[in-house]
């Protein structure tokens, strides 16, 4: 078989109006996909949405969460802690960026209040950011949209501490900075460092400005960093195969913002998005795989032909060797899409 024989194409697996949803956010729990906030239109008078929906992709089985409170926020992030906890950080409430944290128990399927620490040093605001998370106590929050006169120059970066037992949080401001960013994507690259084996990972950031620049914002060893292993060994193959069809490049892509990325083993999978370098038709339907492997690390695009599944402001999401498409607007940058798709890569 050669490498132009294989293909990919986004599958349609259910179609909901609980769907139907942009800049929300889209998690793994328990083996069920969590859905959380994102709006509905594009109108800046609309509040974002507040409700929780799971989804379990084995079954087809669909719960709106009966909440006793809704926590509405759009343009924000998100983590899980413990297998049990979506950790919401930042976004956009309906009336101003915020930067509180907030978390859903998968337990008692009921919001906790987390309540500031006494060291807590804030940004402003986010929206549009990223949350990759370092350990079950540890964030790097990068990026954010608008803001003060010289967050526009440069991005901070914050180290939020995020602690379920006390239910408390804080933030600190750290050395590293990046270019100002928003809508980007950041991801944990293994660090070769100067020996034969990895010295631990480094997190790069890509995507958010008209620029094709990455910026690394921070360094840890093997001691200091708890990343989760993927377990897709036949995603992770495909993939591979995958990338022999079409040639690489060592440069990322420019002009890039509001796509999904999700890490697959050695890969970040980059999806849609916004092309900044366009005046119209700036909805996105590339699939873009970088290849982290420090022996071939460099990315690789693959285009489709079908108009239809353009999106940006969407979500992918990995669950037991599948990779999940879920929400976004569509090819018109206003209509959000009410199904869930899942990649399909076949010779």
């Amino acid at each position: 078989m050669s490498a132009t024989d294989v293909r990919w194409e986004w599958k349609p697996l259910a179609q909901n109006e609980l769907f139907a949803r942009a800049f929300h956010t889209c998690n793994v729990i328990q083996g069920k996909l969590v859905l959380f906030g994102g709006v509905r239109t594009m109108d800046p008078k609309e509040a974002p949405l507040g409700d929780v929906v799971l989804y379990d992709p084995a079954t087809g089985l669909l719960e709106a969460v009966a909440s006793t409170k809704l926590q509405p926020r759009s343009h924000h992030d998100t983590v899980v802690i413990q297998d049990r906890w979506l950790c919401v950080v930042g976004g956009w409430d309906g009336k101003r960026r915020v930067s509180s944290v907030l978390c859903f128990d998968m337990e008692s399927k009921e919001w906790v209040d987390f309540t500031e620490g006494p060291s807590n040093d804030p940004p402003v605001g986010l929206s549009s950011h990223t949350c990759t998370k370092v350990s079950d106590y540890e964030i790097q929050v990068v990026g954010r949209e608008g803001g003060l006169r010289m967050q526009r120059r440069f991005g901070s970066v914050y180290c939020l501490r995020v602690n379920p037992r006390t239910k408390t949080f804080w933030y600190r401001e750290v050395p590293s900075r990046t270019a100002s960013r928003a809508g980007h994507s950041a991801v944990l690259v293994p660090d070769s460092g100067t020996g034969r084996s990895s010295s631990g990972h480094k997190l790069v950031v890509f995507g958010g400005r008209d620029s094709m620049e990455c910026d690394i914002v921070g360094h840890w060893s093997k001691e200091k960093i708890h990343v989760e292993s993927v377990h897709a060994p036949g995603l992770i193959e495909q993939l591979a195969r995958l990338i022999g069809s079409c040639k690489a490049t060592v440069q990322p892509p420019k002009s890039l913002r509001h796509h999904s990325c999700s890490v697959v083993g050695p890969f970040a999978v980059v999806y849609g998005g916004e092309c900044l370098k366009k005046a119209r038709d700036t909805v996105c339907n590339d699939l873009l795989i970088y290849d982290m492997r420090p022996s071939a690390t460099s990315w690789h695009q693959l285009p489709s032909s079908n108009l239809n599944q353009k999106r940006v402001g969407h979500r992918t999401c990995l669950v037991n060797d599948k990779l999940y498409l879920t929400g976004g607007l569509g090819k018109d940058g206003r209509t959000p899409c009410s199904e869930i798709y899942v990649l399909e890569i076949s010779a």
